[in-house]
Order: structure tokens, then sequence, then C-alpha cells
């Protein structure tokens, strides 16, 4: 789930932290003081970042710089020095693995936007990874999203790709978002009214992340239970939570790390986590279109058929909805090899992010993340919050279902979408 507890190990050694001890004591956590914190901040800038970056890069040194480029991105890091390394990595881009330079790629477009259009410009002509293809396709549209550069990628994707740029799915994706005006629009007054009937995944239990288009800005959540009813809080309002669904990168949904794809996704219990990012409190366990077999992403052992294909997925949508592509991007998320994609809570320090949109909620690498305050013990959790409102639904036995409903630059409240909920069918 998290690619960066790896790279922590030395800090969490140095803490002289254990794993158990989330589980033995729920409510406390030696990794969320102050001091815990200020040792872990001082290890990721002195060790994570310094000391990796002190190393010549070479093949056998990789994994040392696409640590540091992973530390950058969690704290939102740069500096001259940084930005230097950077800069010398896409020196030699062209003869580093496909590892190393989706790990650069990835920093360039969460750190550093328009830095290095020229660098990511000779990677597209050069790379054979569809991936790798993509992200440079997407790094130049994030620092110039003018129709020639769309245009231009567009070109070359289908001179090096030919027919594969129609199969594979992220080939597929990007070429959505480089011709939107392909795809079939609808409002979200269609929309809604849809996904909130009684009709749409019936007699299921629904976990609906509600977002804007720009996910800096938070989500909320809202619950259906199985007989079609919406959860309400003790006063009698329908029930929310506030949910980011946002990645660390900022990368659309359709790419490794990027932001929680939109669709349907499978809901399939509780769980503790081990990882000292998500913390002890019980996280919702999800799976995508393929991540799942068709067994249990319909929760039918009577399924024979072991390949998904477009139209299982498909019949799960409303009809008149059928055709609008963001539903799908689960599944293509999915197809293109996204996993692990949950809803958690977290234990990582919110003092990164000060001055987002988003604070003090932290992003993530795709996962739908609540917002829970910890000082050594759990002051404030969203995700208990969200846990106790799946409970009461009957529990997290269903499905979880992304949107986007606009772009207004503000976080998503129950207002918004209040309208719709008022004339679902019954």
């Amino acid at each position: 789930m998290f690619r960066i507890f790896s790279f922590f190990v030395f800090i969490f050694s140095f803490l002289q932290l254990s794993v158990s001890a989330q589980y033995n004591v729920p409510l406390y956590t030696s990794y969320t003081t102050d001091a815990a914190r200020a040792k872990m901040k001082d290890g990721l800038i002195n060790y994570s970042i310094s000391k990796n970056f002190s190393i010549p890069l070479s093949d056998s040194t990789e994994e040392n710089w696409e640590e540091a480029f992973d530390a950058m991105e969690v704290m939102e890091y740069s500096t001259p020095y940084t930005q230097s390394k950077v800069r010398s990595a896409f020196d030699s881009i062209e003869n580093r693995s496909i590892s190393f330079q989706r790990a650069l790629l990835e920093v360039a477009y969460s750190n550093y936007p328009g830095k290095f259009l020229s660098h990511a410009e000779f990677l597209l002509q050069k790379t054979t990874d569809p991936k790798i293809f993509a992200m440079c396709a997407e790094y130049l549209m994030q620092g110039n999203k003018s129709e020639i550069v769309k245009e231009n990628i567009s070109k070359k994707l289908i001179e090096k790709f030919s027919d594969t740029a129609y199969k594979n799915p992220i080939l597929y994706m990007l070429q959505t978002r480089l011709s939107p005006d392909k795809i079939h629009s609808y409002s979200i007054s269609k929309i809604l009214p849809e996904i909130f009937s009684r009709n749409f995944l019936p007699h299921q239990e629904v976990m609906y992340s509600l977002q804007r288009k720009n996910r800096d800005y938070p989500g909320m959540v809202i619950i259906r239970n199985a007989d079609g009813d919406f959860v309400r809080d003790s006063t009698g309002k329908i029930f929310t939570v506030t949910q980011l669904a946002r990645s660390i990168t900022n990368l659309p949904g359709y790419l490794t790390n990027g932001n929680t794809p939109q669709g349907i996704f499978k809901m399939y219990g509780f769980k503790v986590s081990m990882g000292n990012f998500i913390g002890p409190t019980a996280n919702v366990q999800m799976g995508m279109p393929v991540e799942l077999s068709l067994q249990k992403f319909f929760d039918n052992e009577a399924i024979l058929d072991s390949t998904w294909t477009i139209d299982y997925y498909k019949n799960l949508i409303p009809k008149n909805l059928q055709d609008f592509l963001p539903l799908y991007e689960s599944y293509y998320a999915g197809l293109a090899g996204r996993s692990e994609i949950i809803a958690h809570g977290t234990t990582i320090d919110p003092s990164y992010y000060l001055g987002k949109p988003y604070y003090p909620l932290t992003p993530t690498e795709g996962c739908l993340c609540t917002k829970e305050i910890w000082n050594g013990k759990r002051i404030e959790s969203d995700q208990q919050k969200l846990v106790n409102g799946l409970l009461k639904a009957g529990g997290a036995n269903g499905y979880c279902v992304v949107i986007e409903i606009d772009n207004k630059q503000a976080p998503v409240v129950l207002n918004d979408v209040l309208p719709f909920l008022s004339i679902k069918n019954h």
C-alpha cells in the first residue's frame, strides 16, 4: 500500500518502534509523539534525502536515489540542492531502469511541475514503455495544457504504439485525457439521482466518496444501507465524514500512485494495518475489478468464468450512465495493475502539509484517507466515525463508489448533494 514504508525501516529502528505495539495498545502510538515526529523528520532529511543523494548515481545505487525521491514527495520537500539532484538524474534518464524513470517522473510531477519539460519531452520520444510514455505525457500536459501539446502527444502515441494504443489500458486512458471532448459528458444532476437510487447496487451497503475534480479539496462520505436508506447520525441528520482522495503525487488515477480512481470498488471487511503511516484504527478493505477475482468482486462463488471483461463491470452501472467513462476508471486502473487501494486513517505528521487546502488531512499513494489527529494518543479520528457509520449500515461488505461531482474549489459538504438525496427513488 505505502511504498514509503520500506525506506523508513532505518528510521523506525532508530526510534525503537514496535509494530506489535499498534495491536497491543491500539489508542497509543509512540511514533506520533512530537519528539518521535521531530526525529523522523530529521531522519528523512538527513538520511533518506541528503545521505542517499551523496552517493553517486549508478545502476547499483538507483534505489538510494529512489528512496530520496520518495521522502521528498512525502514531505513536499524541495531545496536548490534537491532540485539540482533531480536535474542531474534527468541527465542520464535514458540509461536508467524503468523503476528509476518512474520514480524520477513522479517526484518531478509532485515537486517540480514545469521545471523539466525538455527532459520529459526527450524521454517521451525515446521510451517504448507505455507507463513511462504516459507519465511523460502527463508531465508535459501539467506544464502546458495547450491543444498543440496534446495533438503532438497523440500523434507520437499512435506512431510509437500503433494498434497497442487502443488495447493497452494505460494508453487508452491517456487518450481519453488527450481528447476529453470525445467523452460523453453528463451533468451531476443526472448522475447523482441514478447512483443514489435504491435500484443501483440493490440490497448492498454502499459507501459513497463524493469528490471534487481538484483533489486538493477534501471530499465527503455518505453511507447507504442494504435497504437503500442513508445512515443518519444521532441528531437525525445524514451521516457524513470528510475523506481525501488525493495521492501524494496528484497524478491521475489510472497511473500507479495516482489519485483514487473514480468508479466502483468492492468492500470486503475491516482490517488493522501494521504500517506506521496508516496507524491502528481499523481500515476498510477494498478491491478493484481485475485486481479481485470475479467471484470475490461480485461475492458469488457460482461464477465459473475466471477472465474479467468490461461487460461484467458494465452491468453494475445504471443503463442511463453506461457510456459515462469516469465511472469506469476503477476498471481500467485495475486492468492496468493498480492494487491495494483501501479506506484508512493516518498517523502521518500533518505539519508537512500546513497551508494546503487539504490540511490537516494527509495524502496517500492513492487510497481514501480520513483525518486523524495523534500525539502519542489518538486525539481525534474521523476514521473511527467512518467505521461506526459502516457498522450502523450493516458492515463493510458491499461496494464503494468514488465520483467527482464538480470542479468547485472548496471541500465537499452535505448541501452539495442534499437535493439529489431527497429525490432518490423509493
